[in-house]
């Protein structure tokens, strides 16, 4: 069984469909929406402060709706993914990541114009939506089992990548660096996970909304403090990313070498575990916004995609280049670890703390995923037991050893994202046509 599932993960996310399938649909969207992202990039941050006090129909606000995607999408991927990606495609996936995140921007705009312009209420009231509703409510009845599809997908695959991966990163950073057993973890975590979950989406994103921008900025800070300390070779770091992207990364130290084609392979997957963009997680978060305007919502959507990978994957990838670790024999969070220790105290300290919050968000944001996806399979009333399995699950994550879950969420992950980018190609007039409709009602 485990040798069938890395079969298809290989195809899955080899570099003959999703790894190139991805960007050219953003790239697609781009061109279709003229560079509208990219254009509007600045603007998006004024339209992001104005929606903390956001009004309209929908559950959370403009700016907690997107803390509550970060806070799924800013995890482990942009510590231990950037330090991968690097470690075997050279300083040059930097760049690749880069360019993933610009197209994925296009993707996560259309994205979430799609789930605020197709949602639904459900009987309690609530707005709910994503890719198996915009599917369903934008293209048809014969569609709809594309939409089961992409449910049924989500749902199980956050229990790989949203539920025990993440367990079981804060289980072994914690037990690796402090020797706290890791049944204590699990408990602790269900513990946390459980009184945040009773209180449904509004206490997830209220807590989205203080804890991702506060983690998120101090990560940062000491990214930019180590960067501070090597400032000198920060110039020739990025010199040696654009270098690398173009011409292959030759072998130096405990560092192996590596041509354009890992380069890009690494750099192209790396950024897209990181800010999921094309996948249809976030749009789920973005369906329970309070807004009128689905436009609105996407040019704040699409920050998410700039922030995760921009901002905080490329601290990541500048620490790790510029301090020179890359090319030691140091991989994954411990490279992370060992490029942060360089410039300033305990730097090994922030970067597990590092991990533990992020997996902690990325347990709940990914909790509100699944119970979406299992809400659109069998009703509101599968939720309780949905959150009582949620829990239960962390505490298998953080004892287990997961390779075979790692596997099978790699390819829950990918065939997620089959059916949602059918459905943004199919839908991408409808995008074109909100998008040009908003513009002339700005300029009048």
């Amino acid at each position: 069984m485990e040798d069938l599932f890395i079969v298809v993960r290989d195809f899955i996310w080899g570099p003959w469909f999703l790894l190139w399938l991805l960007p050219l649909a953003g790239a697609f969207l781009m061109v279709r929406l003229a560079a509208f992202p990219i254009v509007n990039a600045a603007a998006a941050f004024r339209t992001l402060w104005r929606g903390r006090k956001s009004s309209g129909p929908g559950e959370v606000t403009s700016f907690n709706a997107l803390m509550t995607a970060l806070s799924a999408t800013i995890g482990t991927g942009n510590i231990v993914g950037v330090a991968t990606a690097i470690g075997i495609g050279g300083p040059g996936a930097l760049f690749w990541m880069w360019c993933t995140a610009l197209l994925g921007m296009a993707t996560k705009y259309a994205e979430a114009v799609c789930a605020v312009h197709y949602r639904d209420c459900d009987i309690n009231g609530h707005n709910v939506g994503g890719p198996m509703y915009y599917i369903k409510n934008g293209l048809g009845k014969k569609w709809a089992w594309l939409g089961t599809a992409f449910a049924f997908f989500g749902c199980m695959a956050g229990f790989g990548i949203g539920n025990t991966v993440q367990a079981h990163s804060v289980a072994d950073a914690l037990y690796g660096n402090w020797h706290i057993p890791k049944v204590a973890t699990a408990l602790a975590l269900m513990v946390l996970v459980f009184v945040v979950l009773i209180g449904g989406v509004k206490r997830i994103a209220e807590l989205a909304g203080k804890l991702v921008p506060a983690m998120g900025l101090l990560y940062v800070f000491c990214g930019i403090a180590v960067l501070i300390t090597v400032a000198d070779r920060v110039p020739d770091a990025f010199a040696l990313i654009i270098n690398s992207a173009f011409n292959g990364t030759a072998a130096a130290g405990g560092f192996a070498g590596a041509g354009i084609a890992l380069a890009i392979q690494f750099g192209v997957a790396r950024g897209v575990f990181s800010n999921e963009a094309g996948l249809g997680s976030a749009p789920i978060a973005h369906a329970a916004a309070q807004t009128k305007s689905p436009v609105e919502q996407g040019v704040i959507a699409m920050l998410g995609t700039f922030i995760d990978t921009i901002v905080v994957c490329t601290i990541t990838g500048l620490v790790i280049v510029a301090t020179g670790v890359w090319s030691g024999v140091a991989k994954g969070s411990q490279m992370s670890q060992a490029a942060f220790a360089v410039g300033i105290p305990y730097g090994e300290v922030v970067i597990t703390l590092a991990i533990v919050l992020f997996a902690f968000t990325t347990l709940l944001g990914w909790s509100y995923y699944g119970e979406r996806c299992a809400q659109f399979l069998f009703g509101p009333r599968v939720i309780v037991p949905f959150r009582v399995v949620w829990v239960l699950a962390i505490y298998f994550g953080a004892t287990a050893k997961l390779h075979f879950i790692w596997i099978v969420a790699d390819v829950l992950n990918g065939l997620m994202a089959i059916p949602n980018l059918i459905a943004l190609v199919l839908l991408s007039g409808i995008v074109v046509k909100l998008t040009k409709e908003y513009r002339r009602e700005k300029q009048h």
